[in-house]
């Protein structure tokens, strides 16, 4: 796909969406950071669901160690893999406790080394939480960039990098929310929605769905 077909796409999708927002609950960096390592695996939805009981009674690292890895685990039973969800989590609450004064750092270096924490997870909380372009790709990412022809690559690494490199600096902060939102809800997995799609003439999938 040529420059210019990319920031076409890119001008609609941001038309379309000004100002793109996840659709994890949160209120703090903190609480992202709880949220995104929940969500592994799980739907937005069922994150949610779990963390608007957890918040309230625990939303800040020590507040989650006060709750005990138990009581914990109750909060999160719902959503799927919570056992070592919950380890990783009140983990990572005692190294933010102990190392970083209970603040999420903003810092990809310190946020990989929590447990839990992976380079996506790392992007979307210095991305949605800090401001940072960095570009967090999941399968609907993966799938959209590929499908599309925007950015193509063989792994969510390759395709991070690819759109890192083709995508102007004034679109990079709300992109990942585009693209995640895009295939989340048009370019889904079995059958895309073309004919809904603001994007359709652009695309260069090959097997267009009326």
């Amino acid at each position: 796909m040529n420059k210019i077909k990319r920031i076409e796409i890119l001008e609609r999708l941001r038309e379309n969406n000004p100002h793109p927002e996840t659709e994890l609950e949160f209120n703090s960096p903190f609480e992202l950071l709880v949220a995104v390592t929940l969500s592994a695996q799980a739907t937005d939805v069922g994150v949610n669901k779990a963390t608007r009981k957890l918040f309230p009674v625990a939303n800040t690292p020590q507040a989650i160690l006060d709750l005990g890895l138990e009581g914990l685990r109750g909060y999160i039973k719902t959503i799927g893999l919570y056992n070592s969800k919950a380890n990783n989590v009140y983990k990572a609450c005692e190294m933010l406790v102990n190392l970083h004064n209970s603040q999420v750092p903003e810092n990809r270096e310190a946020l990989e080394a929590l447990p839990g924490v992976g380079r996506k997870t790392a992007n979307v909380v210095l991305n949605t939480a800090f401001g940072w372009p960095t570009i967090a790709v999941d399968t609907h990412i993966d799938r959209v960039s590929n499908r599309t022809k925007f950015a193509m690559g063989k792994n969510v690494v390759e395709v991070e990098q690819k759109l890192l490199k083709v995508v102007p600096a004034e679109f990079k902060v709300d992109v990942h929310h585009w693209l995640i939102l895009h295939g989340r809800y048009t370019c889904v997995a079995r059958k895309p929605r073309c004919g809904s799609c603001i994007i359709e003439d652009l695309c260069e999938f090959k097997e267009k769905t009326s």
